[in-house]
Order: structure tokens, then C-alpha cells, then sequence
């Protein structure tokens, strides 16, 4: 199969390269991908330079990136055989894992793997799976949210867009905060601009209470800003930050009796995986979740991909491969 792939770590133009490597058979309870479509997220960026000090390459050789849609055409044993020739999405390809869906096949775990319904395009089957199951994960973890408040910061990202359409879906009323011009949000009852006001703003929408849940993706820049925002009870579930060692209010937090949940991906529950892949397939069904793309590129241009993701030229959208068909 044709693959991409880094044997070491740094710059994309200097790493990545492309060529033939033999395609990987699924094993137990695996399915394999014939793939259309490749899904980049920070995170697969992220692996490829050396983050948080890990310079060392976890394995000889990785074929990067977790998301992607295409066709199952293979079955390990114990894999349910309805899959096979099924179209569907997937996550966590390159999970722990050395061989993710930058090539023209993958193999993921059989509860990685969601069904791609016919109205829903290769194309968004590739956007679907980290911000979907982060976004699931950040609004869902803590129980319900039907009749409570929940905020989104940054509600035009990938994550930020699906955890608006998640709790839409779930009965709560959506706060979304988004930079510049507060346009329109799908799923999201109200859009506010970020600024020196906004605490201001929640209070007047919340009548003084606070909101419920929060879905955070600056932990670092938000999180004091975020402790006067909670309700009593309230969540603060964050997903990124830009300071590894950002500092806690602790007391405002405290006296709030908050919960703060900080997510990895790569070690969300299987079942939680199973809910999450479920309830994102079927806002995609329903059109509840559709990410805008910037950009697609084909396998050969896997740098010029990364460097887009790195530098974002085209403002909010998916940058996506484009597989050989």
C-alpha cells in the first residue's frame, strides 16, 4: 500500500516522507480500512515534534493520524462480520498504536469504528473522530446535561463545534464563546465574544447563577475566569492548554465545590469511547454536526498538510488526506 510515515522526529518537511509498506491485517477483534479520507488534529502534529521533552520516537516507524472514513474489507477473528463492507469512521488508529490512517489502509479496535451514515460524506466521516469523542467525553462525563447551562469556549474548533451540537442534543441551553465577530454557532443558544466582559455577560444570561458545565480548550488563559463562571456543583472540563503548569484558583474553585476533569484522549474508558462514537455518529446523521474543511490534500503532500494545520491560513476548518481510491 502507499503510506506516509516519520522514522524520526521534527519539522514535517524534514520527516515525513512517502512510499510502499506492506498493508497491516487486523487482528483480534480489529477491523481493517480501506481509506478514502485522512483526519489531522494537533495531536498527530504534536507526535511528530518533540512535545513535552519526548524526543525519542515511540516506535521505528509511525504512520501518523488517528481519523479516518473508508470501507472496512477486512475482519481479525472475533470481529462481528456485519462490519465488512460497511462504510464507516473511525479514531484511534494511532492510538498506542505505530500505523494510523495516513496510508491506504489502517487497522483499528472494532469499538473505534463507527458506521458512516449514507447522508454523511467521506469527507466529515474524517473530521469526526478526536473532536467528537473529546467533545462527548467533556460534555457527557459528569452525567446529563438536559435543563442545565453549559459554556464552550471556543465553540468554532473542531471540539468546540461538537461539543455545542453534543449538548444541544443532550437538553441544554449553549453558551458559546468564539473570537471575533459572534456569528452564528450551530446548536448554540447564545454566541459571545471573548473579552473583559464576558463574566458580565454569563451572569446576565444565567440570572447571577452561573453555568454548569464548562468546556475549555485555553486551561491556562480561562481557568480563573472559568472559576467565577461555575454554578455551584459546576464542571470545569478542559482538553488543552498552552502552559503545562498552569496555576489553579484553588479558592474561588473550592467555594464553587467545582469538579475539574482534565481529558486524554488516548485514555478515555472503551465504554465511553462506544457512547461517544454513537451519539457523534448520530448528530452527523441528523446534520446537527457538520465541521467546515479548509483543506485537502493529497497523500504525497502529507508535509504541506502539516504545515497547514501548524499555520492555519483559511481561518476555522478541517485539514484532511485524500487516500488513493
Amino acid at each position: 500500500m502507499r503510506a506516509a510515515w516519520y522514522e524520526k522526529k521534527g519539522p514535517a518537511a524534514k520527516v515525513l516522507e512517502t512510499g510502499e509498506m506492506d498493508a497491516p491485517v487486523p487482528g483480534p477483534g480489529e477491523v481493517r480500512i480501506r481509506l478514502r479520507y485522512s483526519g489531522i488534529n494537533p495531536g498527530d502534529v504534536k507526535k511528530r515534534r518533540p512535545w513535552l521533552g519526548a524526543e525519542q520516537m515511540p516506535y521505528p516507524r509511525v504512520v501518523p493520524h488517528n481519523d479516518g472514513s473508508g470501507v472496512v474489507d477486512l475482519l481479525g477473528p472475533g470481529t462481528p462480520a456485519e462490519l465488512l463492507g460497511r462504510r464507516v469512521w473511525c479514531s484511534y488508529a494511532q492510538s498506542y498504536r505505530p500505523f494510523g490512517t495516513a496510508a491506504e489502509y489502517t487497522t483499528v479496535p472494532a469499538h473505534c469504528v463507527g458506521p458512516l451514515p449514507d447522508e454523511v460524506g467521506a469527507e466529515q466521516g474524517a473530521c469526526l473522530g478526536i473532536p467528537g469523542i473529546t467533545a462527548h467525553r467533556a460534555v457527557f462525563a459528569d452525567g446529563p446535561v438536559t435543563g442545565r447551562t453549559v459554556l464552550v469556549a471556543g465553540g468554532r474548533g473542531a471540539v468546540g463545534r461538537s461539543a455545542v451540537a453534543l449538548a444541544a442534543r443532550g437538553g441544554a441551553r449553549v453558551i458559546a464563546t468564539v473570537t471575533g465577530p459572534p456569528e452564528p454557532v450551530p446548536g448554540a443558544d447564545h454566541v459571545l465574544t471573548a473579552g473583559d466582559d464576558l463574566a458580565d455577560r454569563v451572569r446576565d444570561l444565567t440570572g447571577g447563577r452561573g453555568v454548569d458545565r464548562i468546556v475549555e480548550v485555553a486551561f491556562d488563559a480561562n481557568v480563573t475566569l472559568d472559576a467565577e463562571l461555575l454554578a455551584q456543583g459546576g464542571t470545569l472540563a478542559a482538553y488543552a492548554t498552552a502552559e503545562p503548569a498552569s496555576p489553579l484558583p484553588f479558592w474561588p474553585l473550592a467555594f464553587a465545590n467545582a469538579t475539574v476533569r482534565l481529558l486524554g484522549y488516548d485514555d478515555f474508558p472503551p465504554d465511553a469511547v462506544r457512547a461517544a462514537i454513537k451519539d457523534v455518529t448520530a448528530a452527523a446523521a441528523a446534520d446537527d454536526l457538520r465541521h467546515p474543511i479548509a483543506e485537502t490534500f493529497g497523500l504525497e503532500a502529507i508535509a504541506a498538510a502539516h504545515e497547514a494545520l501548524e499555520h492555519p491560513s483559511t481561518g476555522h476548518g478541517r485539514i484532511l488526506l485524500s487516500l488513493p481510491s
